[in-house]
């Protein structure tokens, strides 16, 4: 028998400065730890329209969807898959305010963020999608894997702050 699906989305939104837009969950799963805006989507909702949803219900913000980044699969409660899949998204309006299930929104430095607890695979996905700088990490299980790398081979350098 396969594991029940729940269908997700996560928004990654820069500012000009290079901060990322982060939020602290208030409530399981990941109670405390700081990720993406972003979470399921509804019935009959595209995964666009629920970007824009979980935005402005968790931020505060108005958002437009762009280019879809890439996907996780993360353990999801009594046995089911959370299957996320993250776009890119920009700001166009709206005050920050944490909301819904969002304990605290903020704008974080790659180099912050190295220092908060995130929910797992976050930093690895976003290194492997190169939102965050450094060297490319395959994060598990993606399943839209990008062209093999030979070793040392396009080395990413880390972006002073």
């Amino acid at each position: 028998m396969q594991a029940k699906r729940i269908r997700c989305v996560g928004a990654v939104i820069r500012d000009g400065g290079g901060r990322l837009l982060l939020i602290r969950r208030g409530h399981p799963p990941g109670e405390g730890l700081w990720s993406l805006p972003g979470g399921r989507v509804e019935a009959g909702e595209s995964d666009q329209d629920a970007v824009v949803r979980e935005v402005g219900e968790e931020t505060g913000l108005s958002a437009v969807p762009g280019a879809f980044l890439g996907a996780v699969e993360r353990p999801a409660p009594d046995g089911a898959v959370f299957d996320i899949r993250d776009y890119e998204a920009v700001v166009t309006g709206g005050q920050l305010a944490a909301g819904d299930d969002a304990a605290e929104a903020v704008w974080v430095s790659p180099a912050r963020l190295a220092s908060l607890p995130v929910t797992p695979g976050l930093a690895e996905a976003l290194t492997a999608w190169h939102v965050l700088p450094g060297p490319a990490r395959q994060p598990g299980p993606a399943r839209q894997p990008g062209p093999a790398r030979q070793p040392g081979a396009n080395p990413v350098s880390r972006r002073p702050e």
